[in-house]
């Protein structure tokens, strides 16, 4: 087996045309996430994006694109906003992504959200969980009736909602690739202020996070391309939603709505126009991410299941980690009331913090 560490720039033709034949030939590898165009969106961002090729007997077996960090501690790409990752490769199930780190000199992996389905990540994880997904394979009308039937009410209140925007002054307007400049900047204007609301990170802090979503919404092509979505009452947009698509599945990444407007929860009713415009083009469905949210688990069909956990070598820096990691795990399991979780809780949190300062 041998094992290169590149930039997604760097790669060539030849490992290009199969990284898209991986993907194109693996249902399971069917979100944005997995694109080579994210890889290289990633790159434009981040110079500390890079790619593991691997070969067996001179031919290309997999991919897996990451994170490297400043001081060598590696994460999935995109970091902190990644919502699912894996390896790429024609059974990525059998993959062994430990031993490709291992033989990079990778010291540190922290993976979080992986797809189960691909052991190599499985083994060893910590509590799974899961991507929820609306099922739009048989198309809208076929989900919504799926959903009236298992949550009737909340498809009910969802229409109530519906009727009561039709019903406003001025008229609304649902727009699924909407790329004018008013719209990026009211989605950011106001995912900033919900972080100060609600106390939570602001992603947009760090300068990257604005560089990986432009980087997004420039690519327009067959396989990927960034989406920008916009529910307007007359001139004013009350909801918004910037995210990314494959050939296949509609990632829902970062949504916001005008506060002002709650009561008509302006951000389902724009998801739900998401979901019937991305079914008519032929979406298999729109892939919601992790999260213990009320409205995705009304929305969605199903859940992707996913895995968080950690690969180290026999180096300074991996034990370190594995140090700190069974001191959390001790901590945790003494008697020491509330406070046992402290340690987790503060690796937790320095991991995210490091993680968005790409170190």
């Amino acid at each position: 087996m041998q094992v290169d560490c590149r930039k997604p720039s760097e790669l060539t033709d030849a490992e290009r045309g199969a990284w898209r034949a991986f993907v194109a030939s693996e249902a399971t590898l069917a979100s944005p996430y997995f694109a080579l165009e994210f890889a290289e969106c990633c790159e434009e961002a981040r110079d500390d994006t890079r790619v593991l090729v691997v070969r067996e007997r001179g031919a290309v077996v997999g991919f897996l694109p990451f994170q490297a960090g400043r001081l060598g501690f590696a994460r999935p790409l995109a970091g902190p906003l990644g919502d699912v990752h894996g390896v790429i490769a024609p059974q990525p199930g059998a993959a062994d992504p430990a031993s490709w780190l291992a033989k990079a000199g990778i010291p540190v992996f922290d993976f979080h959200s992986a797809l189960a389905s691909q052991r190599g990540f499985a083994q060893g994880a910590g509590a799974p969980d899961g991507s929820w997904v609306i099922d739009l394979a048989a198309g809208f009308e076929a989900w919504q009736a799926d959903r009236k039937s298992m949550n009737p009410k909340a498809m009910r209140n969802i229409a109530t909602r519906l009727r009561r925007l039709e019903e406003i002054d001025g008229g609304h307007s649902f727009v699924m690739a909407d790329y004018q400049a008013d719209v990026f900047e009211a989605m950011v204007r106001l995912k900033r202020a919900q972080y100060r609301r609600t106390g939570v990170f602001d992603v947009f802090s760090v300068r990257w996070t604005g560089r990986l979503l432009k980087a997004v919404l420039r690519r327009q092509g067959d396989y990927f391309s960034g989406v920008s979505s916009s529910l307007r009452v007359g001139d004013q947009i009350i909801a918004v939603h910037v995210g990314m698509a494959s050939d296949r599945l509609c990632h829902y990444w970062f949504p916001a709505f005008e506060p002002d407007h709650s009561r008509l929860s302006p951000g389902v009713l724009l998801l739900v126009e998401m979901a019937r415009t991305a079914g008519a083009i032929g979406h298999l469905g729109v892939e919601l991410g992790p999260g213990d949210y009320g409205f995705k688990k009304d929305l969605s069909s199903s859940q992707t299941g996913l895995v968080s956990g950690r690969f180290t070598t026999p180096s300074l820096r991996g034990g370190l980690a594995r140090s700190s990691q069974a001191l959390a795990e001790a901590c945790s399991r003494a008697p020491l009331g509330p406070a046992r979780h402290w340690p987790d809780k503060v690796l937790r949190k320095l991991g995210r913090v490091t993680g968005f300062q790409a170190l």
